[in-house]
């Protein structure tokens, strides 16, 4: 038990006391400095402003409207990258005819994409999802090939000479070595999918966070604008931690080192 709550200790305990250390900081210093709470409001009043829009109703539709549209577009983007990554590593005229083209609209700033997308798919949550996916497909598109394409020879040669199929070496070998590289990429585009969802909202929408931070602009609401972004890195930390978490319990022989940061 002592040994349980020492591990604890290790594992949250440094990430808790920057918290507190940030907040205490947040609430003292603007006071001490003269800092209006029209430019920067006290944690106190975030925290009132939350409970306020919370009790209005205003949180959590918008809050789930956002989660749905990320999710689906990480999950959508994600799946469309691993698909992609398998066809451009395993056939050199895939590779040939796609990656000039893929390399060419990575190119391309996703966010000025956005306005078209709505232009071309309306103001619903379907245009949130589709800028969703574009942003995070690449993260995963990229270390998807990478994990493709770093398989031990040794490992393959020992496949061939069991007279293993293709589809049986991709299964056994090619895409368990790769699971390391495609969860990096993960990491990174759960994260991603919340900015997709949340330009799609500031562009055209009339529900999600995007659009209820637009809302508390307009009123100059500083603080409410506060509440709001706290909610969208509380969940841009669970989605991130969720995926962490699946990374160790599913790659468990090439466990990301946590005390690094190291995916």
């Amino acid at each position: 038990m002592q040994n349980r709550l020492s591990a604890l200790l290790d594992r949250y305990g440094p990430p808790l006391l920057g918290g507190v250390v940030i907040l205490a900081v947040w609430q003292f210093v603007p006071t001490l400095f003269g800092v209006s709470k029209l430019l920067l409001p006290t944690p106190s009043s975030v925290i009132g402003s939350l409970w306020l829009l919370f009790d209005r109703g205003l949180l959590v539709e918008n809050f789930v409207i956002t989660l749905v549209e990320a999710l689906v577009g990480f999950a959508a983007g994600s799946v469309s990258a691993i698909f992609i990554a398998f066809l451009v590593t395993r056939s050199l005229l895939v590779e040939r005819m796609l990656m000039p083209y893929l390399v060419g609209f990575q190119a391309l700033p996703k966010v000025a994409l956005a306005p078209l997308i709505v232009v071309w798919v309306g103001i619903g949550v379907e245009s949130k999802i589709l800028i969703a996916a574009i942003i995070s497909f690449f993260p995963v598109l990229i270390n998807a090939i990478v994990g493709f394409s770093t398989v031990e020879t040794e490992k393959l040669d020992l496949m061939r000479s069991l007279a293993a199929s293709r589809w049986q070496q991709f299964r056994i070998v090619i895409f368990p070595n790769s699971l390391p590289f495609i969860f990096a990429g993960l990491n990174v585009g759960i994260v991603l999918s919340i900015t997709g969802a949340l330009v799609g909202e500031f562009i055209g929408a009339d529900r999600g966070l995007g659009n209820l931070l637009l809302q508390l602009n307009l009123n100059m609401d500083i603080s409410g604008m506060f509440a709001v972004l706290l909610v969208l890195a509380v969940l841009g930390i669970i989605l991130y931690g969720l995926v962490r978490f699946l990374h160790v319990h599913f790659v468990f022989w090439a466990k990301p080192d946590i005390r690094s940061g190291s995916n």
